[in-house]
């Protein structure tokens, strides 16, 4: 058995999920000044997380669910999650992102689980409020650590994509390290450097 972990957002996703929520508002521009800063390593994970989630109150819930249900899928996602599953990977998705956005796509691709956060919501509407798995910078490589060891999967076996600074931690623990039309931060930490927005290239270095 082989692992394979992808980021969700701007790596199976197209796009930052909180940016498409935040447009519903007229705040996308203010939430991507923050994305960026954190997905870069210039700010904590779990502030910019929160302070983010944050500006989401008031939308409502039924129409955050309708838009994640129609994110865009990253080019060559459907065919890349089918050819590894056929080397005999177990497929997941990490995101410090949200549920809502993460299971639909597990859906869509088959990835056999999908780790996220879950947008607190009241009324309908959201609360500003988050909670979950992958609320920190450290999440993701915690996460991977205590899978590989419940599968009995090392490093030699555990491939992990991913393009922003909340991945690195996850890249310590897997021999192929896939930095996806990536910020600098993670290219430093990765073996494998894709710039082109085309999740089969990972493929070639299979």
């Amino acid at each position: 058995m082989k692992l394979a972990v992808f980021d969700f957002d701007s790596t199976l996703m197209d796009g930052e999920t909180i940016d498409f929520l935040a447009q519903e508002l007229g705040i996308k521009e203010k939430v991507v000044k923050i994305t960026q800063e954190a997905m870069s390593g210039r700010l904590d994970f779990f502030e910019s997380l929160t302070t983010r989630v944050g500006l989401l109150k008031g939308l409502d819930y039924q129409r955050a669910v309708d838009i994640c249900a129609n994110l865009p899928v990253m080019p060559g996602a459907f065919e890349t999650v089918k050819a590894l599953k056929e080397m005999g990977y177990k497929v997941v998705c990490f995101s410090g992102g949200f549920r809502i956005g993460t299971t639909p796509f597990k859906e869509k691709l088959g990835l056999d689980a999908d780790f996220s956060n879950v947008l607190h919501h009241k009324e309908g509407k959201l609360t500003g409020l988050i909670g979950g798995e992958m609320m920190f910078g450290f999440s993701k490589g915690e996460m991977l650590e205590r899978m590989q060891a419940v599968m009995g999967i090392t490093a030699k076996d555990t491939l992990v994509v991913g393009d922003g600074a909340n991945d690195v931690s996850m890249f310590h623990y897997a021999d192929k390290r896939v930095a996806f039309c990536a910020h600098d931060i993670l290219k430093k930490e990765a073996n494998i450097i894709i710039d082109n927005k085309d999740l089969r290239e990972i493929l070639a270095h299979m």
